[in-house]
């Protein structure tokens, strides 16, 4: 296996992505309108996961392009639930990729406690021998889902997988009261979206009075 051969289109593919995600970002903000994107974070899973997972998953290296959806991957992180599903919509109605899998995990958390909303996608990558279509996993959710699934990772990561019961109790626990936060935050969603135009009017017009000083 040429690692280096078989990795390139999936670094283009999280390239381009990136690249686009943020140009939307920065459109809403040319605009003053409140963005349903708060950052956008891309990764191509290193060789060492891959394998390891291939050999879990019994996947051989010949189907890895089809069996293994994440080795590209994107995470897409909102302020409001909301922001979450207009990011999905917008998704939908592009045209330079095909979604071919939707997972809502927020309306169908796993039973860890992980939401998020998923989506597979195949993606034309321009290549010297030709169009290749390369899957690729859009990941989108709130600060608050991020930052579980975060330690969440990390906790599986040190205990192999086999998180004790106690910690995965507690983990549920986190879960509920990230997501609580979510809901009363989205409460509030029109109040902080105001805050949040004053303020950037605020440093647009003293910007420019500064006269581009840092």
């Amino acid at each position: 296996m040429n690692w280096e051969t078989f990795l390139a289109p999936y670094i283009q593919v999280v390239e381009e992505l990136k690249i686009k995600l943020k140009g939307i970002r920065a459109q809403y903000e040319h605009e003053s309108m409140h963005s349903p994107i708060e950052f956008v974070t891309a990764r191509v899973k290193p060789i060492s996961s891959i394998i390891d997972k291939a050999n879990r998953k019994n996947i051989s290296y010949e189907t890895l392009e089809n069996d293994m959806q994440d080795i590209a991957g994107v995470r897409v992180v909102c302020q409001f639930v909301d922001d979450i599903y207009t990011i999905v919509e917008m998704l939908r109605s592009r045209n330079d990729f095909k979604i071919i899998e939707e997972k809502d995990y927020i309306r169908d958390k796993k039973e860890s406690g992980y939401r998020s909303y998923h989506m597979i996608i195949c993606y034309p990558v321009a290549t010297i021998r030709g169009e290749k279509q390369v899957i690729a996993e859009i990941q989108i959710r709130t600060l608050a889902m991020n930052f579980w699934a975060t330690n969440e990772h990390s906790l599986n990561y040190k205990y192999e997988g086999q998180i004790p019961s106690h910690v995965q109790n507690k983990l549920k626990r986190a879960a509920e009261a990230a997501f609580q936060l979510d809901e009363e935050m989205s409460m509030i969603k029109d109040e902080v979206q105001e805050a949040q135009r004053i303020f950037n009017q605020y440093k647009s017009t003293h910007k420019h009075k500064g006269g581009g000083r840092s």
